[in-house]
């Protein structure tokens, strides 16, 4: 599928920027540019809020079951188009063809389950204490109109779940989407365009991050922020908002715990944590990064991983039988090769990859470490590449403080068939999110989102529709 050059959406209309600019877009698999993506200017945010506010005033005002079957329409738009949008995300992104088409059907299931989540939205009548002539009513409004800011690891996942969830309550949003990615999550607001969205309910710019965020936050249209990315900006960005007294929901970084047991099933511990681990090429916020090894089977597990680690066809996305594509950007091979060497130097040992395949693209080999000291780089800052890095433990209660140990808590990971284990496990391990005995599965329905550095509010479950929703209190004496 040929390459499109992407352009802003602003108030109903695909445009280029009012100042022509555009940056180029690259095929991580080859490194040659495939496309431009138009960059917005001060004076396309100002079209983009204007439209925003109108379209929030009319998605406000219209009946939750009228949202939601425009919502269910452009679902279906996503799984008919799944193919080709796999297509475009796969040259922008890099990830196999199966796992992006696999990220555009899991929108629209996304989509769906918001559709009918935004019918929920109930208030409730309060007794009175004494006088039956009094009415005690609680509401739930939408907060407003939203800006949203998303990554390129996810193009599309990343973007729905926050705008599916806003506009199951009634918010309208401008979405800054990642320039290295841009086409995939234009087809999804061309989703919702083609099904029916009113003007301005949706609107979608790309341009200079710091520039975006430091003008659309401070503003008096935008009422809520939704933030995914590194942990650093989101301090940035969370106190930008904070200053101007608006409502934020973070999805940070994380560096995953793996607590493997001395009763552990290790085959499905490989299988488990490696399809998680390597999914992406390891570019995923909650992929596994440190795994904690019960000493008596470090060696037994080590070699599986090993294993599994060359049993991986790494190539181009778009090539037939590929299981791991290429890294997003040469910054990623950059820092993997720096997180290995500092590795190797503090004492660990590469037991498979560790270097670049070839000179054309940024493909990088899976990589499995071995003893890893904790003072390594790897062991302390998320790698976000194909790398596991592996030390073992003594006792589960050593393996709970090492997990708990960093500041950030988003994703975490355990093996064990005892259920005593599993349950001191689920109470002390300090993440937002944790799965025992099987890779990462979140859905819709649950909450999505981390605990201390790794942010706060959710991106799943009831919950990321309450983020968008004002609660108040309206007292009626009948007269």
């Amino acid at each position: 599928m040929t390459y499109p050059n992407t352009q802003l959406f602003i108030a109903g209309e695909w445009r280029d920027a009012a100042d022509g600019k555009s940056l180029a877009v690259f095929n991580p698999a080859t490194g040659k540019e495939i496309g431009r993506v138009a960059h917005a200017g001060i004076a396309d945010l100002d079209l983009a809020l204007a439209a925003a506010q109108k379209g929030f005033e009319s998605w406000r005002d219209m009946p939750a079951v009228e949202r939601a079957k425009i919502m269910r329409k452009a679902a279906g738009l996503m799984r008919e188009r799944a193919g080709a949008i796999a297509a475009l995300l796969t040259q922008e992104q890099g990830k196999p063809l199966a796992e992006a088409k696999s990220e555009a059907m899991a929108a629209a299931d996304i989509i769906e389950w918001f559709a009918d989540e935004g019918q929920r939205v109930y208030g409730r009548i309060v007794p009175s204490r004494g006088n039956l002539a009094m009415r005690q009513m609680v509401l739930k409004d939408p907060v407003g109109p939203v800006a949203a800011f998303t990554p390129w690891n996810f193009p599309i996942n990343q973007v729905v779940r926050k705008m599916a969830a806003a506009l199951a309550a009634g918010c309208s949003m401008i979405v800054k989407a990642a320039e290295e990615t841009p086409a995939a999550p234009a087809e999804l607001i061309r989703a919702f365009a083609d099904a029916g969205a009113p003007v301005g309910v949706l609107g979608l710019v790309y341009g200079n991050p710091a520039e975006i965020s430091n003008y659309l936050i401070p503003h008096p249209v935008i009422r809520k922020i939704t933030f995914t990315g590194s942990t650093p900006v989101g301090k940035q960005l969370a106190a930008l908002a904070g200053k101007h007294m608006k409502r934020v929901t973070m999805e940070l970084g994380g560096h995953a715990p793996v607590i493997v047991a001395e009763d552990a099933d290790v085959a499905l511990a490989v299988k488990a944590a490696g399809a998680t681990k390597f999914r992406n090429a390891g570019q995923v916020c909650i992929a596994p990064t440190r795994f904690l090894v019960h000493e008596s089977i470090k060696n037994d597990f080590a070699a599986a991983m090993v294993k599994y680690a060359q049993g991986l066809k790494v190539g181009d996305g778009a090539a037939e039988g590929t299981q791991m594509g290429p890294l997003a950007n040469p910054r990623r091979l950059t820092a993997m090769a720096e997180f290995t060497q500092d590795a190797v130097k503090h004492g660990a040992t590469v037991a498979h990859g560790g270097a670049r395949i070839g000179d054309v693209g940024n493909f990088w080999q899976p990589t499995v470490l071995i003893d890893v000291p904790l003072q390594s780089k790897v062991f302390n800052d998320e790698p976000f590449g194909p790398m596991a890095a592996i030390r073992s433990f003594n006792t589960l209660e050593e393996a709970i403080t090492e997990a708990n140990r960093l500041p950030y808590g988003l994703a975490g990971y355990a093996f064990t068939r005892s259920l005593k284990n599993a349950d001191l496990l689920a109470r002390r391990v300090e993440v937002g999110m944790l799965w025992i005995n099987m890779p990462a599965m979140p859905s819709a329905e649950m909450p999505f989102g981390g605990i201390k550095d790794s942010g706060y509010g959710s991106e799943g479950g009831p919950e990321a529709v309450e983020a968008y929703l004002n609660t108040r209190a309206v007292t009626v004496m009948n007269v």
